[in-house]
């Protein structure tokens, strides 16, 4: 079975994930819909949530049977909701642990967004107030224990990016250009995970890939990428955003 390279891949995501073979992705990164019913294409985005954090848990032992031994993932989720208060963020740690994946870090994304705020609770009132996050988490884990093999001469991130992004605490604002999604990565977020935890032509996957910020990022820094979406028009985003960006290299290699 051969890896789906440089692919943007429309299609159901634990369909699409078993035909990718086994120990060869380096990085996934990812942000799982958050089952608040939002209008997702074909995907019920308002499951029970012991029915969707069992279907993640699906997706979670694909993901790590395709990495690498020492391949990383890295898990972007809300630490929770005013509604509900669902601490979400250590249900998908305990299951990251439950299937022997190793917990590594948690990195804090903090976005100050406080200013949209809407949502006090009981104003200047001690009864009920709520704390509203400013922040999102991004959970990293490892297989198979905690070093990634690679030769040190496509080890490019810099001495001055690696003592910034060993700082657990990420200030990026949010991505202002939607593209008609309601909550992409920032591409600065994607190009911090993938300079400090590849190499140079290592492969990183997005299996929620959403409209490409993944590939995208993926493609700028000389790796390569596998994109699934279930959207047909995000697939159409992400696959314009890849073109693009290999039309404007392919240019700039021949003005050279």
């Amino acid at each position: 079975m051969k890896s789906p390279l440089n692919k943007i891949i429309c299609g159901d995501v634990l369909e699409e994930m078993k035909k990718i073979p086994d120990n060869s992705i380096h990085l996934a990164i990812t942000s799982p819909p958050y089952n608040l019913g939002k209008n997702y294409d074909s995907h019920n985005d308002s499951m029970k949530y012991e029915d969707y954090l069992n279907w993640l848990e699906k997706v979670w032992i694909e993901t790590k049977r395709i990495l690498v031994p020492g391949g990383r993932f890295a898990l972007n989720i809300a630490p929770t909701g005013i509604k509900n208060f669902v601490p979400i963020h250590h249900d998908f740690s305990n299951q990251m642990r439950k299937i022997g994946m190793t917990f590594r870090t948690e990195i804090i994304w903090y976005k100050q967004t406080m200013l949209k705020r809407t949502a006090w609770g009981s104003f200047k009132s001690p009864a009920n107030p709520h704390i509203v996050p400013s922040w999102e988490y991004v959970l990293v884990f490892s297989k198979d224990g905690s070093r990634l093999d690679g030769n040190q001469k496509d080890a490019d991130i810099t001495k001055e990016e690696f003592m910034k992004f060993s700082d657990g605490m990420w200030y990026v604002p949010p991505e202002t250009q939607r593209n008609g999604h309601p909550a992409p990565f920032p591409e600065e977020l994607i190009y911090r995970l993938i300079k400090f935890y590849t190499y140079k032509g290592n492969v990183v996957f997005d299996m929620f890939g959403g409209t490409g910020t993944v590939a995208a990022v993926a493609c700028k820094t000389e790796r390569k990428f596998i994109h699934i979406d279930i959207s047909k028009e995000y697939c159409k985003t992400a696959e314009n955003r890849v073109k693009k960006i290999i039309s404007q290299k392919s240019l700039s290699s021949f003005r050279k």
